[in-house]
């Protein structure tokens, strides 16, 4: 009897296409993990460009699996469950330019995929190297080291606000989890969580910040419905402000327990008399109208000053401008990122802003990756580095009573504590 050899004309056409839809799906896995890596990050984009644009959809596994157009990681649906369509539009352009992605056009599933993140903290040396020479130098008596982090990818998605409770000390987190709002003890242990991934009134869509009064309460700014939500320190809403703010950002309690807001798109700067146990707004105060695009905010409760970060309007990367505040509104100090560029030898990006007990204002630098100490803000600028290596993209700070002083890392997903080594 003769053999039949089967040829590749004996194979139907669907099958061809899928053993070469297979083959390319392989090769573009193996061209990411292997090429990718070590390139610069200007060939890290052309490379990526030509395996296809990150993030626009949701690839096919010849398999029947699905795929991550940005990373390639592989995963599977629940039963009903549909693929998230742009949940990570620009992740890669936007974070290796060291510019943010926007918060509330993102649509659906917000997180962007870990190997993402990965790849951006493997290219950030490369991306951002003007601290080298502060690096490679000791670490100077008084300068801040890290003594252990909380958190992590999966404990935490993506945080964007942070906070301490002033009775309690625990640590509170906005977020991109499911729960919205997550409560760590002393030790870095979750307490609990609140805040539904939702579209109700007491839901939260999508947190930028987070603050907790004298008495326990926990204020989130929400750009989902542009609103800002009240809530005791176990979770029941108390309170709901809506329709009074444009894009309500950055929070923060003063010491006489009133809340103050910044609203991005609307220019402004808000102060918020509540009462936090009966969930009645009192009053509501125009501080400031003539800012540009306000997001970070923080109050010193040594002096009662309150420093705001304000951003350019328009295209273009811009710079970040520190503005400090007396208690009756009076400018008292300001330094933008020209101005820095004159004293320090890297592009300074602010993207978060606080005090410590001595009234020294502190911000922390996307673009070098790093927490600077300006000084006070009748010194301007007096600029010392406080932190310089072991972060990834910082976007909140705070000071303890102990004064150690705590990071969130966005792109680490965790929270990194501080103190100052004197030795």
């Amino acid at each position: 009897m003769a053999t039949h050899t089967k040829c590749e004309a004996d194979v139907p056409q669907g099958e061809r296409v899928g053993r070469e839809e297979k083959r390319i799906f392989k090769l573009r896995i193996k061209i990411s993990r292997q090429i990718l890596r070590p390139l610069s990050w200007e060939a890290t984009l052309r490379a990526w460009q030509v395996l296809g644009r990150p993030g626009l959809e949701t690839a096919g596994d010849p398999d029947g699996r699905l795929c991550c157009s940005s990373c390639f990681a592989t995963y599977t649906l629940a039963d009903g469950e549909q693929p998230a369509r742009a949940s990570s539009i620009g992740v890669l352009p936007r974070a290796l330019s060291g510019r943010d992605d926007c918060p509330w056009r993102r649509q659906g599933v917000t997180s962007t995929c870990l190997p993402v993140l990965h790849l951006l903290e493997l290219l950030g040396s490369a991306l951002r190297p003007a601290l080298a020479a502060h690096r490679a130098a000791p670490s100077a008596p008084g300068a801040f080291t890290c003594h252990h982090a909380f958190g992590g990818w999966g404990t935490l998605v993506n945080p964007t606000g942070l906070a301490l409770c002033p009775k309690t000390g625990r640590v509170v987190v906005a977020h991109d989890g499911r729960r919205r709002v997550k409560i760590f003890d002393s030790g870095g242990g979750c307490a609990h969580q609140f805040g539904e991934k939702g579209e109700a009134a007491q839901d939260i869509r999508y947190p930028l910040d987070v603050t907790v009064t004298n008495d326990c309460h926990v204020v989130v700014t929400d750009a989902g419905d542009r609103s800002i939500k009240v809530f005791d320190f176990f979770g029941q809403v108390k309170l709901v402000i809506e329709g009074q703010f444009s894009l309500p950002w950055g929070v923060e309690t003063t010491p006489q327990n009133g809340v103050v807001v910044t609203d991005a798109e609307a220019g402004s700067l808000h102060l918020l008399e509540v009462d936090f146990p009966e969930g009645i707004l009192w009053r509501t105060q125009k501080l400031q109208v003539h800012l540009s695009n306000p997001r970070g905010v923080a109050v010193s409760w040594l002096t009662g000053a309150i420093a705001v970060l304000d951003y350019p309007l328009g295209p273009g990367p811009g710079g970040t401008t520190v503005k400090v505040f007396s208690p009756s509104m009076q400018l008292i100090g300001q330094v933008d990122t020209f101005g820095l560029s004159l004293f320090f030898p890297s592009r300074i990006t602010a993207s978060a802003v606080t005090f410590d007990h001595q009234g020294n204002v502190i911000v922390a630098d996307t673009s070098s990756q790093a927490v600077l100490c300006l000084g006070k803000p009748e010194e301007f600028p007096v600029l010392k580095p406080m932190i310089t290596h072991g972060l990834s993209h910082p976007v909140a700070l705070t000071f303890t009573k102990e004064n150690s002083l705590l990071v969130l890392d966005s792109a680490a997903h965790s929270i990194k504590v501080y103190k100052a080594d004197w030795g």
